[in-house]
């Protein structure tokens, strides 16, 4: 190759080459390298690489570029990677095995949500679901006699797309034997508390262009009993909730007090209502929120609240800046319970929900369940607290669904 052609071939912008020569200090004394053979190109780049990138049209349907020119948000994406290797990290430390479970199946349990819908070649008369959560397959795991199991991977829920949702999503769930809401807690403050610990050092040595969190994860974590909060704020007592006129009388609450009805009101919606509204904004440094109505938790193991007086279920939720961040209880585990829990839940349906009697979840649980300890979290909503991201799509390496059917149909910077 002559000089000539050569470096023509650089003539678009940015480009990958490999020099081969031996070190030596030019004559000014600069540490130089004094070439033994001409630069060979490896990779040419046809597009010159703009110097900023601002435009948001164009950094959504040029991810890429945008990760060249931007480092923070490269930096954003390498936050992510880290965290989840750290939880990885930490659940193998404490002996818990790592799944995989199916994507698709039949029917999609272990959340109230509307699944998409797909089809198989294998069999084109019946539709087939992506999951909305691995919780049901990792317990039939727990019943099968591993006693710690874990997941990190992807769900898919059909659902609205806003700056905290997005339809395709990561949790990362574990499952314990003989592990109670306390102990639940407690490792959460643990995890929480070193994760936050490992963040911050990255900041200040590799990650250096992102903010700050201004939280404080120092343990253990505040605690608000949901009924017990609700109530202080409202100045009375709820109603009976298990009672048949519950659902008229807090939306009669929700008259009273001058606050808006969530747009599908059944039982459990008005209830998250009153919560958001009363204790969510309570929740700025992390705190759990504890001892939920039964109606709430299908899944979670019920005890009656000595205070309250009221069927709560065994659980926390752990929540930052006032967003929910993990989720984690006490799984029921008598298939009795489950089947009552499971048809009380109808009631409750809203349009295209995952919500039914779960038959073959129930014919495993009469194999025993251990007592268990759930907890999943949001991999999204926790690198967005780490990272100081206020938009989902900040924390996906290829941005929201509407992004990427965006970027598919491709512009160029």
């Amino acid at each position: 190759m002559n000089s000539g052609n050569f470096i023509g071939q650089f003539a678009g912008g940015t480009f990958w080459v490999s020099v081969t020569g031996f070190p030596h200090r030019s004559d000014t004394g600069e540490l130089s390298l004094r070439l033994s053979e001409l630069p060979m190109l490896l990779s040419p780049c046809m597009l010159r690489l703009p110097t900023e990138l601002q435009d948001k049209e164009t950094k959504i349907r040029n991810r890429h570029v945008d990760f060249l020119v931007n480092r923070r948000t490269a930096e954003t994406i390498r936050l992510r990677a880290e965290i989840i290797q750290y939880l990885r990290q930490y659940l193998l430390n404490r002996r818990f095995l790592e799944m995989q479970t199916p994507v698709l199946a039949d029917k999609a349990g272990g959340a109230i949500a509307r699944s998409f819908q797909t089809s198989a070649t294998e069999f084109p008369d019946r539709n087939i679901s992506l999951r909305i959560a691995p919780e049901l397959w990792l317990k039939r795991l727990v019943i099968g006699g591993f006693d710690r199991v874990f997941e990190i991977g992807p769900s898919f829920r059909n659902e609205g797309l806003n700056l905290t949702h997005n339809p395709e999503f990561t949790t990362c769930e574990f499952y314990r034997s003989y592990f109670d809401i306390e102990d639940l807690m407690g490792m959460t403050e643990d995890m929480l508390s070193g994760l936050a610990k490992h963040v911050e050092n990255l900041r200040a040595n590799s990650l250096k262009t992102l903010e700050g969190f201004d939280l404080d994860f120092s343990t253990p974590f505040k605690r608000i009993d949901f009924i017990l909060g609700i109530e202080a704020a409202l100045g009375h007592n709820l109603p009976d909730l298990q009672s048949l006129d519950a659902k008229d009388k807090v939306a009669d609450i929700f008259q009273r007090h001058s606050i808006p009805m969530p747009t599908s009101p059944t039982l459990p919606n008005m209830l998250d209502r009153l919560c958001a509204t009363y204790l969510e904004p309570r929740c700025k440094n992390p705190t759990f929120i504890i001892n939920q109505p039964e109606c709430l938790s299908p899944l979670s193991k019920s005890f009656d609240h000595p205070s309250a007086r009221q069927r709560v279920s065994a659980r926390a939720e752990l929540f930052a800046n006032s967003q929910e961040i993990i989720n984690t209880y006490e799984e029921e585990n008598s298939p009795i319970e489950q089947r009552k829990k499971f048809v009380n839940q109808l009631q409750f349906r809203s349009g295209g929900d995952i919500l039914d009697v779960d038959e073959s979840y129930i014919e495993a649980l009469k194999w025993g369940l251990p007592p268990t300890g759930g907890w999943g979290c949001g991999i999204e909503r926790l690198c967005m607290l780490l990272s100081g991201a206020t938009r989902i799509g900040d924390v996906l390496s290829f941005g929201t669904l509407r992004n990427v059917v965006a970027s598919n149909r491709g512009r160029t910077p």
